[in-house]
């Protein structure tokens, strides 16, 4: 080993994609899989036991370790200032572990504590970097990070029936938030990824439509926070549909398919609006909330985080953007795990456990995918020779 290798520490915690990116899909498979053996009766009530705790899961789970691989990894790219690594780096992936376990536990506020605690080291992990560089177009991922930690508090509130809340108050709170932070983020990569991969596809982005999108998913947020009901939520989500569609269109998705890597960031995408129009039918009572809600979870942040996982780690170990057989079965099998999820009930509402397992192995086989791909890079060295 060199004089210059001694300086880093091991390969898997130089940098936070590495390991959030391996943890979050080693959960997405086991946790998914035991739910929906629990859900078909297979498991009796030794795992999630209820909904509230598989969607809590996947979304300050799965979801935000995701998000911390890729912030810790984009801010040092944004700052030229470092991030966490080596024992800081550990600690901080120790914390997300401990709030997994300690939720299976009866020690609610114990939970609660651990888990908020994680968005707040986060927030302040990437925070530091970010005021050091003076790179204040980015700060608004710290505010959303420890909004994140607060709504985390009022889901187990709710839960625990601390607060007179609707046990799903703080977890469409953290959808919302979440949603966000995809949104802010595809616009700023996909039109990017979309025309330095698909040479003349013309991706464009439009001032008045990008204000639009993001502006009316921020007033999601106020009416879901207050609640508001009825038709002010329901212009809000109709506003949001519209303007992310002419979005996504302006994106020239249909130019994309002879290339993986951007087509499936494109085919996630396209779940928002869809999402948006299931949560108004929702609230006509014409389809069931949990319809919108997994064209959310599945569609767009299933897609959308394994199309960015597939991509960072390639990029950050050194290796080319191509996808191979792999990434298009992984691609392939989650958007089917959401459309057999969203429209599966549809179809055949009398096999609805049959849709919901189904999707489930779906779901974990594309995971699975990834992780049988992706551990040995994201453990291993790059293949360019650099050290980070």
């Amino acid at each position: 080993m060199s004089n210059e290798e001694t300086r880093y520490p091991p390969q898997l915690w130089r940098l936070g994609f590495r390991p959030f990116y391996l943890v979050a899909s080693l959960f997405a498979v086991l946790s998914v899989v035991l739910w929906a053996m629990e859900y078909a009766g297979w498991l009796p009530g030794s795992y999630m036991q209820t909904p509230f705790r598989h969607a809590h899961e996947m979304l300050f789970g799965y979801t935000l370790a995701v998000i911390a691989g890729f912030l810790l990894t984009a801010v040092r790219n944004w700052t030229s200032h470092p991030t966490p690594s080596g024992g800081a780096l550990a600690a901080l992936v120790l914390l997300w572990i401990a709030g997994r376990v300690i939720v299976l536990t009866p020690y609610g506020l114990a939970s609660a504590l651990v888990n908020a605690a994680f968005p707040l080291a986060l927030a302040f992990a990437i925070g530091r970097p970010l005021v050091a560089a003076g790179n204040r177009r980015n700060y608004f991922f710290v505010a959303l990070l420890v909004a994140l930690a607060m709504i985390e508090l009022l889901a187990h509130a709710s839960e625990l029936e601390w607060v007179q809340l609707p046990e799903t108050f703080g977890l469409q709170m953290g959808l919302d938030v979440v949603l966000f932070i995809v949104c802010v983020i595809a616009g700023r990569v996909i039109p990017m990824f979309t025309n330095n991969g698909v040479p003349g596809a013309g991706a464009t982005r439009n001032g008045v439509v990008e204000r639009l999108a993001l502006g009316a998913i921020l007033l999601l947020i106020v009416a879901d926070g207050l609640p508001l009901e009825g038709a002010i939520v329901i212009i809000v989500l109709a506003v949001a549909a519209l303007a992310h569609l002419a979005r996504w269109l302006l994106w020239r998705p249909w130019r994309t398919l002879r290339a993986p890597l951007v087509w499936i960031l494109h085919l996630a995408y396209a779940w928002v609006p869809i999402y948006l129009a299931l949560r108004i039918l929702s609230i006509q009572g014409m389809v069931a909330p949990p319809w919108a809600i997994h064209a959310l979870t599945i569609g767009v942040i299933g897609g959308m985080t394994l199309g960015m996982m597939t991509r960072t780690t390639r990029g950050h170990t050194g290796r080319r953007l191509e996808a191979g057989g792999a990434e298009v079965a992984m691609y392939v099998l989650v958007q089917l795990a959401a459309v057999v999820r969203v429209f599966g009930p549809l179809v055949a509402p009398e096999a609805y456990v049959t849709t919901v397992v189904t999707a489930g192995m779906l779901w974990a086989a594309a995971f699975a995918l990834f992780v049988a791909s992706y551990a040995p890079m994201l453990a291993g060295p790059r293949v360019d020779g650099r050290a980070i």
